[in-house]
This record gives C-alpha cells, structure tokens and sequence, in this order.
C-alpha cells in the first residue's frame, strides 16, 4: 500500500538518494491525510495524485481547464476590454441612448 502511494507520488520525497525507504511519522502522516481525503471526496489514489498533478503543473492545469470549458463545467475567463466593453454597452442601454442615436456636435 505505501509503496503504491509513493509511485504515484502520494507521500514526501526521500531524503537522500540512494538510501532504504524508511516509512517514518512524517510520511505516515501524509499517508493519513491523503487517505481522508480519498474517503471525504470518494475518489482514488490514483485520482487524488491527479490532482495534486493539476496544482503542481501548469501545462496538465491548462489542459484540463480546457476541457472544463468546452464541456461546460467551467466559464471560459472574460478579458478585461471584453469586460469594459460590456460595461459600456450596458450604461448605453440605461441611458436610452444608442451611439447611432446620439450624433456628436460636428456631424449635425
């Protein structure tokens, strides 16, 4: 059991290379933690390891936040001149005034 957790990257790296894995309070500790993780959030090791891979790579956190987007379960992030251009737009609206509707001084 631990020594599938540390395949998958569940548990601290060892300290010095080379030497005889020794399973001591720290290591048991995150094994513990990871192991109330998986029982509170239902999921596996396996899954539990993805996703400390999602927090830890920026290229696998991109990828899936791709996925959520075009599946749906996430919003695609709105882009602060989109933003500001709607903000524009909807005072527009509440003034009753469209850009059309207005013409500047010069052009009467």
């Amino acid at each position: 059991m631990l020594r599938y957790r540390e395949a998958l990257g569940l548990l601290p790296p060892v300290r010095e290379q080379g030497a005889h894995r020794r399973f001591g309070d720290e290591e048991l500790q995150a094994v513990a933690q990871g192991v109330d993780l998986e029982r509170r959030f239902d999921v596996s090791p396996a899954e539990l390891a993805f996703a400390l891979r999602v927090l830890s790579e920026p290229a696998v956190a991109q990828a899936v936040r791709e996925l959520g987007i075009r599946i749906g379960r996430l919003q695609a992030p709105r882009r602060a001149l989109d933003f500001e251009k709607e903000k524009a737009l909807r005072l527009l609206r509440t003034s009753g005034q469209s850009p059309a509707s207005n013409p500047r001084k010069g052009d009467r």
